[in-house]
């Protein structure tokens, strides 16, 4: 595994859309946080782009801004101003030669699930599942999962901890971190992106999906053979679930015991790592231990 260096003062930060459209004033608040954090701030012409679909630009011009960001030694992390759609229709385009040669910590979630697999499964490159731009307009002056963060690119090691559950599977296990949106992990079957799970710790989460949709991938998920020798299991949340007219019959908690309830590995149930404000920054391709006990669970970096 290669392992992007630690942010230090005065480093530079650039930020880019490589997916859908974003208003740059909606990231200002991101800015400013990451200046006050003591980072030199590049803003890419895909923020605020005059974009009228869609996307934050066409592929061409999300892709060569991107590409000019991983490229550039001035530049020591890339964060993705936010997801939606789009990082499939580039990432095949984009040249590694440079960037595994001098890697960075590429941050966000969501539709940038694919970049993480795809770093992680072609070229053994740790990144960051964490917050995007839009995640620091809450003005909220005690935001642990935004210091998560800030921790993460200084190169202190994160330890979360998540309240107890009663689909819980108790059990202490040590792997490597991975996953992502569950949506996105499911697109990259039978790709050059998709995920050897085996012997990882592997955590999803997803939103705004109709709950015989999630079933749906989680058995995709399972029948593929990315659930069966798993370390540990991390279900994080699973927001704004939607139901047909005639009822599915199952909460999305039921659905997941189904798939997991016979897991013989710690599984845990609506950790910290989601689309909302509750959304950890976890290294993916970094060593972890997970710990779930009757009473808590503890994520750790090793």
């Amino acid at each position: 595994m290669t392992y992007p260096p630690s942010l230090q003062q005065g480093d530079t930060i650039g930020i880019t859309c490589p997916a859908g459209y974003m208003p740059l004033e909606k990231a200002q608040a991101c800015i400013n946080k990451l200046m006050n954090w003591g980072y030199q701030v590049m803003v890419g012409k895909t923020l605020g782009s005059s974009s009228n679909n869609y996307f934050s630009g066409t592929d061409d011009e999300r892709l060569d801004e991107l590409q000019a960001m991983m490229d550039n030694k001035d530049i020591k992390a890339v964060l993705f101003g936010r997801g939606g759609y789009g990082m499939t229709r580039i990432i095949d385009r984009l040249d590694f030669k440079r960037f595994q040669k001098n890697p960075k910590w590429l941050i966000g979630f969501s539709d940038i699930t694919v970049m993480h697999c795809h770093l992680l499964s072609k070229y053994r490159i740790a990144s960051l599942h964490a917050p995007m731009a839009a995640a620091f307009n809450d003005d909220d002056t005690e935001n642990p999962y935004l210091d998560s963060l800030r921790d993460a690119l200084a190169g202190i090691a994160g330890k979360y901890t998540s309240p107890s559950h009663p689909f819980n599977i108790t059990g202490e296990a040590k792997g490597v971190l991975t996953g992502g949106n569950l949506s996105l992990l499911i697109n990259m079957i039978g790709t050059e992106s998709e995920l050897d799970t085996e012997g990882t710790i592997l955590f999803v989460e997803d939103i705004g999906e109709y709950l015989y949709n999630c079933d749906r991938m989680l058995w995709q998920l399972k029948r593929s053979g990315k659930l069966k020798k798993l370390k540990g299991l991390i279900l994080g949340g699973f927001t704004d679930m939607k139901d047909t007219e005639r009822p599915f019959g199952k909460s999305i908690d039921e659905i997941l015991q189904e798939i997991v309830g016979d897991a013989d590995y710690p599984v845990c149930y609506h950790f910290p790592v989601s689309h909302e404000r509750e959304n950890y920054a976890l290294k993916i391709g970094i060593k972890y231990s997970l710990i779930v006990r009757i009473d808590t669970v503890v994520l750790k970096e090793n």
